[in-house]
């Protein structure tokens, strides 16, 4: 059996070696990243598929909201790093370098190129120009990389819960003074007391005596009581806007935790989830590496 005489003649220089040895092959680069992408939304559409087929009508049976995700990114992941591993191998394979150190560098490359593919459709408009079915698809297409441009939804997902709580202090106030008034001209009272409430806990604090003057009378006159009796009304009604604003300043500092600890999980699960995925680009470069005597094989069949 003959050999190639580029590779194998002990002629060669070692220049000519070194050069067609770490040729970079675009075209095999681009294989790979085709071949991972495919890989990439066949494995989420069967992900997707199962996930369905797990939710039941009935409310009660189905499995947690966090359940259904947790099982989600760590499918995610997964198909992440199996599509890197077969754009690696096709990558690897049809680069045509027999040294597995190149080849694995064709399907770390290629990984590269996935991920940057992956990037784009889902931070430009062009994910949009996808319509119908394939708007899903494009959701789902690269799980690291939705994983990084995801982190900020994650921790405005987790916030949520606790800043939907989180009510105005006033609110509270306004509706009790609405609901105590009286007199002749009940709406014109309570737009009164309740103006006149508003502007002492919200106006200048250097003028909040004459404010809560202004207050008492406007709810002695609206509920038709004695100053007196209004204004032990208004220190009733500071008591309750201290509270509620400690209790929203406690569910504030409760929700920019959950935020920091989602953002933070999420970027550290999203470069794990990269760093992975290019471990698995380039051992499957190495894996599909082609042989010395496969392309030998091939160089004498292109001769005959």
């Amino acid at each position: 059996m003959s050999t190639s005489p580029i590779l194998a003649t002990p002629g060669a220089s070692a220049d000519t070696r070194t050069v067609l040895l770490n040729q970079v092959s675009w075209g095999a680069i681009f294989a790979g990243a085709v071949t991972a992408l495919v890989t990439q939304v066949i494995l989420n559409m069967v992900g997707v598929g199962v996930g369905l087929s797990s939710v039941g009508p009935v409310a009660a049976d189905n499995p947690a909201a966090s359940t259904l995700s947790m099982s989600a990114g760590i499918w995610f992941v997964g198909s992440g790093i199996v599509a890197s591993l077969a754009g690696g191998f096709i990558a690897g394979r049809l680069s045509g370098k027999p040294v597995t150190g190149a080849a694995g560098l064709h399907g770390l490359v290629s990984w590269a190129v996935t991920t940057l593919v992956v990037l784009y459709l889902l931070t430009s408009a062009a994910g949009g120009l996808i319509g119908g079915a394939f708007s899903g698809v494009t959701s789902t297409l690269g799980g690291a990389g939705s994983l990084v441009g995801g982190t900020v939804q994650t921790a405005a997902q987790a916030a949520a819960p606790s800043l939907s709580k989180i009510t105005n202090p006033l609110d509270g106030i306004e509706q009790s003074v609405r609901n105590q008034t009286a007199g002749q001209d009940p709406q014109a009272a309570k737009d009164a007391a309740v103006a006149a409430i508003r502007a002492l806990f919200t106006g200048d604090p250097a003028q909040k005596a004459q404010a809560e003057n202004r207050a008492a009378d406007a709810l002695a006159k609206a509920q038709n009581i004695p100053v007196d009796q209004a204004k032990a009304q208004i220190q009733d009604y500071k008591k309750q806007y201290d509270e509620t604003v400690a209790t929203a300043k406690v569910k504030a500092e409760a929700a920019a935790v959950a935020a920091k600890s989602a953002a933070t999980q999420g970027a550290f699960y999203g470069a794990l989830a990269l760093i992975l995925g290019a471990l698995a680009g380039f051992f499957g470069g190495r894996i599909g590496a082609p042989k010395l005597h496969t392309l030998a094989d091939a160089y004498d069949a292109r001769r005959v």
